[in-house]
């Protein structure tokens, strides 16, 4: 495995590490069997075809929660569960969730149910921007850390190969926002961090951290960040 033909932005040596941690983590993924969490105020039920609430989740939903402004128009790219939508839900107007999962849609829908907000978000099943209208004030993305190519639709959630989706994502982005709005995507440095800021640098978005944390994870600190990002002063 990997199946890509994606050149990382870091040593060998590390590479061969990601692909170590993301086999593991795989394997711990086979065992899960759903949960039900309370996060940030909220309750999520999420079942074990659908990325689970990690203990870095927070790092993006608190930037979320800081960001989201009465009467915005979001998006919510990648929803999994719904978490960040229904978050937003709790200021914005309206709320578009949308996730290539089709159990991840059903869990977001069921999620925005139980706490409430389902009058304010619409989940539906998509890749990417493929077939969505119109333009965003907040649009919330937590891609796929890797690059190499998913085995099954959940492991979509973490990988994506030659990191499309996050390379189309980059380039169709601005297009998709108001002339003020913002974005809030999560990355890490158990994937390739370098290459997100080449195609940060590539766009007409600048990016600013709003939110991180570093771990160790087996003898490599691991650096998770949210980034802002806007449409610098003209």
């Amino acid at each position: 495995m990997t199946g890509s033909t994606h050149q990382p932005r870091m040593s060998p040596e590390r590479a061969e590490w990601v692909l170590r941690w993301h086999e593991a983590g795989r394997d711990r993924a086979a065992e899960r069997t759903g949960e039900t969490t309370e996060y940030l105020g909220r309750t999520f039920t999420v079942p074990p075809d659908v990325m689970p609430i990690t203990p870095v989740s927070h790092v993006l939903g608190e930037a979320v929660l800081a960001e989201v402004r009465p009467g915005d128009r979001v998006l919510d790219m990648g929803t999994g569960s719904g978490v960040n939508a229904v978050l937003a839900a709790g200021t914005a107007a309206e709320v578009l969730a949308v996730d290539v999962n089709p159990s991840a849609v059903a869990t977001a829908r069921a999620n925005a149910a139980r706490n409430g907000v389902a009058d304010r978000v619409t989940v539906r099943e998509g890749d990417c921007f493929t077939g969505i209208d119109g333009r965003f004030d907040l649009i919330v993305f937590d891609p796929p850390f890797r690059w190499f190519a998913p085995r099954d639709t959940f492991e979509r959630a973490v990988t994506d190969r030659d990191y499309r989706t996050l390379t189309g994502f980059m380039e169709q982005v601005d297009r998709h926002l108001t002339d003020d709005g913002r974005v809030l995507l999560f990355f890490g440095s158990s994937g390739d961090l370098d290459y997100l800021m080449e195609l940060v640098e590539a766009s007409p978005l600048s990016a600013a951290p709003v939110a991180e944390l570093t771990e160790d994870r087996h003898g490599y600190p691991v650096r998770y960040v949210t980034f802002r990002l806007t449409r610098p002063p003209a």
